[in-house]
Order: C-alpha cells, then structure tokens, then sequence
C-alpha cells in the first residue's frame, strides 16, 4: 500500500530545499532528483557535471530509467500529433479547462448505474449535464462554450438549452449532494448491521510528505473518508493512535470490524493500543503489501538476486536502443519483455516469465541478418546479451524462478482483484506452499528456504484471525471433503466469536446455527444453497436470503 518514490533516491541523500548529495562522489546538485539521473548517466550535453566515481552497473540502470521515460514522452507527443492532424478545422481545443481526473468520483460509486438501461424518453437531460459536470470534474464556465451549446443543439434538437454555470453550482450541487447524502445514511445502516473495514493507504508524495488516504470498505464498495497529512507526528505513536481512534469515531468504534494497513513499523505499536482499547476491532495488515514483501525476499535469494540482474542487463541493452527495441517488437510480435506487475517485486518476477517465454523469439532475432550488419552487433553489451541466451544452466534457473514465485503472484493477482478476498486467502496461501512444496520435492534444502520466506511474512504479518473465521464460514472450504485444516481454523474461528460476541446473551443463537451450517441443515441443505458453494461469488451469497 505505500507508493515508493524514484529507486533514484539510494544513490542519493535529499538536501534542504531541491538539493541533493550524490553519494558516490558527494557532490551536491541543484535541480533535485532529475538532475541527478543525468549525472549518474554521465550523458553528455545535459549541463550537468557527470559522476566520476559512479559504478558502472549503476550508470547502465539509470540510464534505462531515462530511456524508458524518453520514449513515453515520445510516444506521447507523437499521439498529440496524429490527434492534432486527424482534428477537423475551426474546432479550438482548450484543455486548460479541463482537470484531468482518472478515479471514479463519488457520486458514480454512489449512483453505479443511475442512467444504465433507462429508457431515453425517462432520463432528464437537465440531470444528465449535471451529473457529467460533477463526474468529470469540469469547469463549470465551459457552459458558456459555444461548441458545447452547439454539441447540445445536435443531440438534443435547435434551440435546446444547458444548463448555466450559477445553474450547476447551486440549485443542481445541492440536488445531488442531498441525494448523495441519503445515500451514505442508508449505508451507514448497513455499517451496523455487517460492520465496516477502515484501510489507510500511506505514501510519500514527491514533496517528501507522509500523506493518509482514509477509505471506509463494506458491502456496499470502498469509499473515500479523508486524507491526512502526517509528516511532523508519523515516527509518534501517541499521534497516531489519536489520529486513527478519531477515523474510528467517525465511523462507530462498535461499527468497526477491522483497520487495515501497511507494514509500517509505527503501526505494529499502533495496532496493539487499538485493540487494547477497543476489544472488538481487528487490526490486518495489507495483504498485496505482505505478498509483495514475499517476493522481496524471494529476490535477496542470491542465486534469484544474480538471475534477475542478468536478466535486467538483457532487457536494459534492449530497451536502450531504440532501433534494436524496434526489432525485439518485430521478432515478439509487439509482446514486451517488461510487465508491469501489481508491485515493483511482482515486475521483476512477471518479467522473468516474459523473457522465458520469448526466449526462442530473442535468439533468432539476435542472429537475424537485421541486427548482425547493424553497429550493435560487435558491442560488449550486445554479445553478453547473446551468451546469456545461450546460456541453458541461465535459463534453468529462470524456468525454477517462475514456478516457484508464480504461485505467490496468483495469490497477489487474486487479492488486487478488486474482489473480497478475506474468505479465501487462507486457502491460497495453503495452496501456494503445497505448490512450491511439490515442485521442490526431491530439494529438501531450496524447499525450506522459500517456505521459511513465506511462513515468516504469513506468520508474523498477514495472517489474522479473521482469515481463518472467514474461511471456515466459506462454503467452498466448509463442504469441501479436501479441505485439511478445517481444525485448526474452526479453533481461531471461535476465538474471533469470542472476541466479537462478548456476552453470552450474544452469543446464545450461534451455537445452533454454526451446527446447522457445518451439517448443511435446514436452508443450508438446500439446492439453492448447495449450487451457490461453488458458483456464487462471497459477496453475492446474501441473495440467498440469511443462508451464508
């Protein structure tokens, strides 16, 4: 969950002001981290004195980040380019009146399908314009614009009026802030009756501030609460338990379920005064965090840690050189050799099966008479780059690298999904070391070493008791006869019972109940029931009335 800035920053030390100290030959630049890259790069005609005792490994890394940001801004201008020959004359684009805005603003989540199959002749056109506006974040004066009067005209027939901008920050403002507004009250009501989930997402904008996104999950989807800026009091613990037990009492400390957050180690201090204080709340952390955390130590392994530099060396020559990337894309058939991951870790790995999986392509176009009369062909870089694919011991070990972490991408592609995955992440992560157990097999030694990784992070950081309650009410595990650790959650199970259910007046149906649901009794046992076990997502198994 926290956004890690430039990798950039641990080759240097930040100054006051935009100033920054190389660390390899301590000078200090003006300029900020930018300026740096092209003095570690030591790329000529930038006006920025090279580095002269910077490593050469280091050089070759920064200038494939600047290589890579080049070629996006080029990309970029040549689509402003094709958009601003293919625009037909007389229109005048006027982009500064448009804020950019890529996340779903609240009143789409509120409202995920207010206009969706209406009929045309229902819908009020005065609230379509209205709700564009407030969706899109625009200006309100581009209701003066003459194109967008003409634009309405088209759609809606001459002398078909918009609204004005005073129209729009008023009278329709307040309209859909009250709706809005009720909208949250029935979900508020939901809060009591199921119980919420409070996420802060930390991270560090470029300006070095330790910022909280505050963001309220339950059935009804995840929504925005309120960002705090936290830099002077992040490193004291007092301050932030006061800041997160006053989220809590936005929402009800009884309306809480559980606090998820990264693996700041305020946090862990943090967590425990919670949960001292308010019995009834959980405090998880991040799972995609933690699963990212696997990878990171998976590649401290040193024989993964040489094969992802080697591989690294291979798509940096690539991606350097325009000309020889533009190759590589003919021969992979547009297929790039760096996939973007969920995480940094997850780049890496993802991009380790990339390479493996068009290695043959690699090859042949490395021995292609294109690139043999081209310049790259006698460089040091370029030949390495060949003996590395044919190097078969290099790519057994890519091969084991891929089986071995592609069990733990799974699970961290389910848990980014979008979907809630508190109910099965438990049986994932089963699954994941029954995976890698199985593959290392006949190698008890590299078999303890990944799954000591795993148990360590899943163990100490991931692993809640409400995974393990959340798994053993899950049908897909509770009627599943494979299912092995039924024991030892149903024993964390009732501990989270316990927890949640203080008094026994609470807890006087649940006893039945839990019988009932483990026998598959009364509507547990019915057909509508048994088919939803396998077929039906988590958060739509309430459509079978109380049965889940």
């Amino acid at each position: 969950m926290v956004r890690e800035r430039d990798v950039c920053w641990e080759y240097c030390e930040k100054l006051d002001g935009n100033k920054v100290k190389c660390k390899f030959c301590l000078k200090v630049l003006n300029g900020g981290i930018s300026r740096l890259k092209f003095h570690l790069s030591r790329l000529p005609s930038k006006g920025v004195h090279p580095c002269s005792k910077v490593r050469d490994d280091v050089t070759e890394r920064v200038k494939a980040i600047i290589a890579v940001k080049e070629e996006g801004k080029e990309a970029a201008n040549a689509k402003k380019q094709r958009l601003s020959e293919n625009k037909p004359p007389g229109i005048i684009s006027n982009t500064k009146a448009l804020i950019p805005f890529e996340a779903v603003s609240s009143s789409t989540k509120l409202f995920p399908s207010s206009n969706a199959n209406v009929p045309q002749a229902s819908l009020d056109p005065e609230r379509c314009i209205a709700e564009f506006f407030f969706e899109n974040r625009l200006d309100f004066s581009i209701a003066y614009s003459s194109s967008f009067q003409q634009m309405l005209e088209a759609i809606g027939g001459p002398g078909f009026r918009g609204l004005s901008p005073e129209t729009l920050r008023t009278t329709w403002l307040q309209k859909l802030k009250s709706e809005i507004t009720l909208k949250i009250k029935e979900i508020e009501k939901e809060w009591a009756a199921s119980g919420c989930t409070i996420i802060a997402d930390t991270w560090t904008d470029n300006k070095t501030r330790c910022l909280i996104n505050f963001f309220v999950s339950s059935l009804s989807g995840t929504f925005f609460h309120k960002s705090v800026d936290a830099s002077t009091y992040f490193k004291n613990i007092k301050c932030l338990y006061d800041l997160f037990d006053s989220v809590i009492q936005d929402f009800g400390h009884e309306n809480v379920v559980q606090v998820i957050v990264d693996n700041a180690l305020n946090y862990d201090s943090v967590g425990s005064l919670i949960m001292q204080n308010y019995g009834t709340i959980f405090w998880s952390c991040c799972a995609s965090h933690c699963l990212n955390l696997i990878l990171e130590d998976f590649s401290k392994v040193d024989w993964v840690n040489g094969c992802i530099s080697h591989a690294q060396s291979l798509t940096k020559f690539i991606y350097n050189h325009t000309r020889v990337l533009d190759l590589a894309r003919k021969y992979t058939g547009g297929q790039e050799l760096i996939r973007p991951g969920i995480t940094r870790y997850a780049t890496n790995f993802l991009s380790l099966q990339s390479l493996l999986k068009l290695r043959p392509r690699l090859k042949h176009m490395f021995n292609c008479p294109e690139y043999t009369s081209s310049p790259y062909t006698n460089r040091p870089h370029s030949i390495s780059c060949i003996n590395l694919l044919e190097n078969n011991e290099f790519w057994r070990a890519v091969g084991e690298i891929a089986s071995v972490s592609e069990p733990v991408l799974k699970v961290l592609r389910d848990v980014s999904g979008g979907k809630p995955a508190v109910g099965s992440i438990y049986e994932s992560m089963t699954k994941a070391k029954d995976l890698i157990r199985t593959y290392y097999i006949m190698d008890e030694s590299k078999c303890k070493t990944f799954l000591d990784i795993v148990d360590r992070r899943w163990q100490n950081q991931l692993h809640s008791q409400l995974h393990a309650a959340a798994a053993y009410l899950n049908p897909c595990i509770q009627y599943n006869p494979d299912a092995k650790f039924l024991g030892v959650i149903k024993e964390e199970f009732i501990a989270v019972l316990e927890k949640l259910l203080p008094t026994p007046e609470s807890r006087h149906d649940i006893t039945s109940q839990i019988f009932a649901f483990k026998k598959a009794q009364g509507m547990f046992g019915s057909n509508l029931a048994r088919e939803a076990r396998t077929t039906t997502s988590p958060e739509c198994r309430d459509v079978v009335g109380t049965i889940w």
